[in-house]
């Protein structure tokens, strides 16, 4: 069961003008299942991306980066579900070209135009010929409302459908943001196997819109782990089809651009927080918190070891307060000249060590009333900077519990 998450309410998400989203079933691995997913841009549309750093990428990230980097005025994108279309070298290239190909034909526009998506196994080949034989029903099926239906469509091994939005006020205009999102393991930063899909009706440059997406990405998507597995399909697009009537904005830092800041990483953290409420068997979301660094990125090294241990993983699937394993996560993460006697760690409102050691008024029991609860916190200070020079960093996690090694072996069968 997905940690506090509920399946989002399709009225409670905005249709985005300029952008129409069509499902149908290819029957890509199983029969009478929704697992084909097209969507419409308007003309005049902006499209950013951000991709796996996995070197062995799947094929269709590879023609997302090569359509994208060409400066082709994106209007379309093929997604399908049950099969990722990875470790198939060359004729998995031309079949998510083939893919792009028979998109652009029945709307008219360049394959270059089109941006392919796929999620599912590994090292199996694509059946295109049932992915382009589905593209007619997925056009037909065409409306702004249909984000929910595109959420339930994107899933794999997913329990509960991911999708979020907002409305916010620029420049007397109202402007809608909304995603959708797909992923429960594979999961780990650079990207974290996750699909995510934002769009916005807002007036926004190409340049600006590629910073919000990296941005975006690195404040949420980047931020999540459930297993530590970085996956070769993970894809996160940023769409804003300029429909809204406010004027153009060229800078994030302006009083419109951190408005539509402020709503794109909204939905981006809700999209992948629920992502790691739904992790493979999770009974635990966890947020790590590092404080007291001298920059990020060792902030980070710590938090992702900590949110990355099996042993620690274990230990709050379990209720177990062994702390001591924290302890080590941060004493390993990398940081050369670390002094342990300036760490502080919290569980929650219970501080467990202080000064490197055990805190005097620590009880066990204290310990494990907090690691009974379904959402903790685990904060550790590093004491390494204070004040305004000292670097912060946050990340989410779940526990691992037996019924994660039950879905990983079961995957495809």
């Amino acid at each position: 069961m997905p940690v506090n998450l509920v399946a989002p309410n399709p009225a409670d998400l905005h249709p985005v003008p300029g952008v129409e989203i069509g499902i149908a079933m290819a029957g890509v691995r199983k029969a009478n299942r929704r697992d084909l997913t097209v969507f419409t841009l308007a003309e005049g549309s902006a499209v950013a991306g951000v991709f796996t750093q996995n070197r062995f990428c799947a094929a269709p990230v590879q023609i997302c980066r090569e359509h994208l980097a060409a400066g082709a005025a994106i209007r379309a994108m093929v997604i399908n579900t049950g099969n990722a279309n990875a470790g198939t070298g060359a004729d998995g290239l031309a079949r998510a070209q083939r893919s792009c190909e028979a998109l652009a034909g029945a709307l008219g526009i360049s394959a270059t135009q089109v941006l392919p998506f796929s999620t599912g196994v590994i090292m199996e080949t694509l059946p295109v010929d049932r992915i382009v034989a589905g593209l007619p029903a997925a056009l037909a099926d065409r409306q702004a409302a249909h984000w929910h239906a595109a959420a339930e469509a994107i899933m794999t091994t997913d329990t509960v459908a991911k999708a979020a939005s907002r409305q916010v006020s620029i420049g007397g205009a109202t402007v809608s943001v909304t995603g959708i999102a797909k992923g429960a393991g594979m999961i780990r930063p650079n990207m974290a196997t996750m699909l995510g899909f934002v769009a916005t009706d807002a007036k926004v440059s190409q340049r600006v819109l590629q910073h919000l997406a990296r941005e975006a990405a690195d404040r949420s998507f980047n931020r999540i782990t459930v297993d530590g597995d970085t996956s070769t399909n993970d894809s996160f697009v940023l769409i804003a089809s300029r429909q809204a009537s406010h004027a153009e904005i060229t800078e994030l830092e302006s009083p419109e651009g951190a408005a539509l800041r402020e709503a794109v990483i909204a939905v981006a953290q809700q999209l992948a927080q629920a992502i790691v409420r739904d992790g493979e068997g999770a009974t635990k979301f966890i947020t790590v918190r590092v404080d007291g660094g001298r920059t990020k990125d060792e902030c980070r090294l710590v938090a992702y070891a900590i949110a990355h241990s099996p042993l620690v993983k274990t230990a709050f699937f379990a209720s177990d307060p062994n702390l001591g394993r924290i302890l080590a996560a941060v004493g390993y993460a990398g940081i050369a000249d670390l002094d342990p006697s300036l760490i502080d760690l919290h569980l929650d409102d219970v501080h467990v060590a202080t000064k490197g050691g055990r805190h005097p008024a620590y009880q066990e029991a204290d310990g494990q009333r907090v690691m009974k609860q379904a959402e903790i916190t685990v904060r550790v200070d590093l004491h390494r900077a204070n004040g305004p020079n000292a670097a912060h960093a946050t990340v989410w996690t779940c526990d691992f519990s037996h019924d994660y090694v039950t879905i990983n072996a079961d995957y495809r069968s």
